[in-house]
């Protein structure tokens, strides 16, 4: 069986956002927000808050105990500013913040606190979840 990390990213993401369709409710405002203050227009798919839940997960099920603040700065973005140089600015915390909730609620992740380190972990039902889906 191949690692999670030698499989393309792409086809995974694509893979559990199907898998969460039931887990995953999109919120109302999930139509009309940005997904970072540094973007000009919200996303033109329709499906991107599961692509981002699957994304999160699958970052989760990589990376440990991680928090918001962490999955704020992998999904960073650059803000043009005019003539002036471009800026990196962070993702929004309040749409990652909803999909570890969701995530949570349905069973997948996990908060624990490792020594100093604080964040949610992959549960053994959504580890089960990426390893079906990594076959």
């Amino acid at each position: 069986m191949a690692a999670i990390q030698d499989l393309k990213t792409n086809e995974i993401i694509k893979k559990l956002s199907e898998a969460l369709k039931d887990a995953i409710t999109i919120p109302e405002w999930a139509n009309f927000v940005k997904t970072g203050h540094g973007k000009t227009k919200r996303p033109e798919s329709k499906d991107w808050y599961r692509m981002r839940a699957a994304s999160i997960l699958r970052k989760v099920y990589l990376n440990g105990p991680i928090g918001t603040s962490k999955l704020k700065k992998v999904y960073t973005h650059k803000k043009n500013r005019g003539h002036k140089p471009e800026k990196t600015t962070l993702a929004s915390g309040k749409i990652i913040r909803t999909i570890l909730q969701q995530l949570e609620k349905a069973g997948y992740v996990l908060k624990e606190e490792k020594n100093v380190h604080k964040g949610r972990k992959i549960s053994p039902k959504g580890k089960s979840l990426v390893d079906k889906i990594k076959k």
